[in-house]
This record gives structure tokens, C-alpha cells and sequence, in this order.
């Protein structure tokens, strides 16, 4: 759906209503903002750009000005920022005309191109004016990307920069900076600015630019605990340190991916895919694929007994009654000199 709306875009050929929702904001930005550079030349936004935000200002505002010929160019257009009318919400301060949005969908005007923007989980399809918007209107739906959907999104980005990259690099840049695409996006800048108009970002570029995350060098850190090399996790652990980050914030993250580990560990137990994992959890489905690989170096009772121990460290840290830092080394210096799973190395 959004490859072909886009491509849509590219092609200039243009619907005069969409409506843009999802909880995913930097799908919707990039939507609207590919929609603006096909539509309007840079010296006609000036005349024809204009914003609406209906929680400040009633939604016929926008319609009249979607009715006003333009002065300068061919065409308008109008984004229509949070229409919560489109929701369950209860109607807030501001009166919104919607039987004349009503008539404005069936007869728009041809010389406006209209766009909701609505940064919502969900519309409410049981209202008239929801149903007849889903009808007449350019619909997409932006939801956080599968994992085929997020590797094909970061390749056509650093192609549309004059950058190829390698399959491996995709994998380690998901490692590396997650799956928000906000953060991505600036990873990927950065990438193809280094690799230059027909250059190639591999593994090197990746490891050399971009930095870990808090949440990624966790990874990294339960990864050693699992071979038993506690002083890589150490090491990993001092480095986090010297990034400023908090000993006390180390734990929770630690408590928060054991935690992880041990709900896809049951979960794949019992029968669930990793899609429906995530679903379950509310995680994005790579985070998923790369917990599943590390929760089978562990038992149950090493993943449930790491989850006790790390709560009494918390509970030990927050009364006072050990120092942080030293509460996070015994932990990993604890865990490292129980017996490895040999046949998990």
C-alpha cells in the first residue's frame, strides 16, 4: 500500500483527499513530506501550503480554504493535523462543522489536494463520517514495519542518496540503532553521506559510525553472560560507564531484557510464532528474532533466578544498602562463575 501510494506521488498522480493514520509518526511525516515535494515546487508552497490543527481551529476553516482557487500555481494543499473526529475521543472545545466535511468528501474541491493527518492506533469505524472518510479518501495506514518491510525501507533510502549497501550491514545497522525509524533515518544519512554517491555501506562503516544504544550494548553484555565471558561483560559494562550512564539504569535495563528473554522463551514454548510473539508483547518482531536466539542459551531457572537476583540488587542499590556500581559487578561476576550450558556455546 505505501510503495504504491508513494509511487503514486512520484508519478504526480495525486488523489485531492488522504488520510494518513497510524502509530507510527515518522511514516506519516515522510508521507505527507513526499507528497509536498511532488505536489508543490519550493516557490509555491509559500502561497499554496497551508495547516490546520483541529484542536485549535474548526475543520470548515480548512475547507474553505480547499475551496479558495489558487493564486499562484495549479493546486493547494491543505493538511488537516489531528481530526479526532475520526475517533472515539469525546468531542473537546473546539465545534467542527462535519456535515460540511461530509459534503466536501463527496464533491471535493479539484484544485485542492486535502490531507488528514491523524496520529491515532485506531479510527472509530462505527461513525459516519469515518466510514464515508475511508471511502472517498486516499487511505494509508502506517504501522510499525515487519522486518522485510524495515530492511527494504532502510535499502531504498540509502539508494535514493546514491548509496547500495550490504545485506549484512542492514542486519548489524537493526542491532545497532534498533527499529525506531527517526533514529534510523539519521544513522542512515550519516552512512550514506560517508559512503558518497555510489559507494557501498558495509559491515566496517556500520561498526565504525554508528553507536551502539544503551538497550544494544545491554544485548551485548547479556550475549557475554550467556558464553561466560564476564570480563568482556565487564568491560562492556565500564564502557557504558564512561558513556555516563547510570549504574541504576543499567539494571533496569538488564531486569527489563531478562525479562524479555524469558517471556519469548515461554511463549515460544507454547506454540506462538515469533509475529505473534510480538504481538503479544509489543515488540517489534527483529527485537523478538534476536531475543529467541539469546534466550536459548539459558534454562528457565538461570533466566527466572537472573530476574530474583536482579530485583534484590535494585531493592539493595535503592535502600542503601550497597553501591551501585558494585552491586551491577557482582551480579555479572555471579553469573559468570555458575557452570555454561555447553552444548548452547
Amino acid at each position: 500500500m505505501l510503495e504504491r501510494v508513494w509511487g503514486n506521488m512520484e508519478k504526480r498522480r495525486f488523489s485531492l483527499l488522504y488520510l494518513l493514520y497510524g502509530n507510527e509518526p515518522f511514516l506519516l511525516t515522510e508521507t505527507y513530506e513526499r507528497l509536498v515535494n511532488a505536489a508543490l515546487g519550493p516557490e509555491e508552497r509559500e502561497w499554496n501550503l497551508a495547516v490546520y490543527d483541529c484542536e485549535e481551529t474548526p475543520v470548515e476553516a480548512a475547507l474553505e480554504e480547499a475551496e479558495t482557487v489558487p493564486f499562484f500555481g495549479e493546486r493547494r494543499v491543505i493538511l488537516v493535523k489531528n481530526p479526532y473526529f475520526f475517533t472515539a475521543e469525546k468531542d473537546k472545545e473546539i465545534e467542527h462543522d462535519l456535515a460540511k466535511l461530509e459534503n466536501y468528501f463527496r464533491a471535493p474541491a479539484p484544485f485542492s489536494i486535502v490531507v488528514f493527518l491523524a496520529p491515532y492506533d485506531k479510527l472509530d469505524e462505527r461513525k459516519r463520517i469515518t466510514k464515508l472518510a475511508k471511502e472517498q479518501c486516499e487511505v494509508v495506514a502506517a504501522a510499525p514495519l515487519q522486518e522485510a518491510e524495515l530492511r527494504a525501507w532502510v535499502r531504498r533510502r540509502l539508494e535514493s542518496q546514491g548509496a547500495s549497501v550490504a545485506e549484512e550491514a542492514i542486519e548489524l545497522l537493526l542491532q545497532r540503532a534498533g527499529t525506531r525509524l527517526s533514529a534510523l533515518a539519521n544513522e542512515i544519512d550519516k552512512l550514506a553521506l560517508f559512503a558518497g554517491p555510489g559507494g557501498v555501506v558495509d559491515e566496517a562503516a556500520v561498526e565504525q559510525l554508528v553507536a551502539r544504544t544503551p538497550e544494544e550494548n545491554v544485548f551485548a553484555l547479556v550475549e557475554q553472560v550467556a558464553r561466560r565471558d564476564i570480563p568482556g561483560a565487564l568491560q562492556t559494562f565500564y564502557d557504558l560507564l564512561e558513556h555516563n550512564e547510570e549504574p541504576i539504569k543499567i539494571l533496569a535495563l538488564l531486569a527489563s531484557h531478562f525479562r524479555l528473554l524469558a517471556q519469548v522463551k515461554w511463549l515460544a514454548q507454547t506454540g506462538y510464532g515469533q509475529t505473534q510473539i510480538a504481538s503479544a508483547l509489543n515488540v517489534h518482531p527483529f527485537r523478538v528474532k534476536l531475543a529467541l536466539a539469546q534466550a536459548a542459551r539459558f534454562s528457565d531457572a538461570e533466566l527466572t533466578e537472573a530476574i530474583t537476583e536482579l530485583a534484590a540488587a535494585d531493592y539493595d542499590v535503592k535502600s542503601g544498602a550497597m553501591d551501585r556500581r558494585l552491586a551491577v559487578e557482582l551480579l555479572l561476576m555471579r553469573w559468570g562463575a555458575r557452570p555454561g550450558r555447553k552444548s548452547q556455546r
